[in-house]
């Protein structure tokens, strides 16, 4: 089974570099303000073009407005959106049509009923993303470090690929997809020495053993 990774929050164009260098499918650049990773527009247009169709490129947003989405779409020209907020279903086909992009949308995870909201979004994403539920008043809905109780994704069978995300490291990667099953595995802060600062040699071992090389 080939593993894909995505590595998220990225802010500069040598961590991009590495992370595609060990084989990285996805970049997700973190379109919201409160999150030490958030980048402007002006920078994830400049880091898209270095980035030149080597990876796909993941927008990361959180109930973000009409007005929010289309001046992502126009100017920084993603590949992916991925809502990270309180979403509805009605909401993910509008950002669908309005940007004409695949969509992931995040289900937050701390029991097997959380898990199975999946299937409420199942047909209006073209992915499901599953991350730890952030603890009460959290400012950030992911990027905590925070792992959830794989086992609650135990009966969830859907018809398309899934994100798995949550407290990933390159010591618990593997074990997780094993465990999961999942073909696709998304990192933030596990490969970062602080919030928002990445660390090359934690991105390097990540997808090393993500991908099993």
């Amino acid at each position: 089974m080939t593993i894909k990774v995505k590595i998220c929050g990225l802010r500069d164009e040598a961590d991009i570099d590495t992370s595609i260098k060990y084989g990285a499918d996805y970049i997700g650049l973190v379109f919201f303000t409160p999150s030490p990773r958030n980048i402007s527009i002006d920078r994830g247009k400049h880091l898209v073009r270095h980035i030149a169709g080597r990876a796909k490129v993941v927008a990361l947003t959180v109930d973000a407005q009409d007005k929010a989405i289309m001046q992502i779409v126009n100017e920084v020209q993603p590949d992916i959106f991925q809502l990270h907020g309180s979403e509805s279903v009605e909401r993910i086909h509008r950002v669908s049509d309005l940007t004409g992009c695949d969509i992931i949308k995040v289900v937050k995870v701390r029991t097997s009923e959380d898990a199975k909201n999946a299937f409420v979004y199942k047909n209006a994403a073209r992915y499901i993303l599953f991350d730890a539920k952030p603890n009460s008043g959290s400012i950030l809905p992911g990027g905590n470090g925070k792992p959830f109780n794989w086992d609650a994704l135990e009966k969830i069978t859907l018809d398309t690929n899934y994100f798995l995300a949550g407290g990933l490291t390159p010591e618990n990667v593997g074990r997780a997809i094993q465990l999961t099953n999942a073909q696709i595995v998304d990192v933030s802060s596990g490969v970062e020495v602080s919030p928002g600062c990445k660390d090359p040699v934690l991105i390097r071992a990540f997808l090393k053993a993500a991908k099993g090389l």
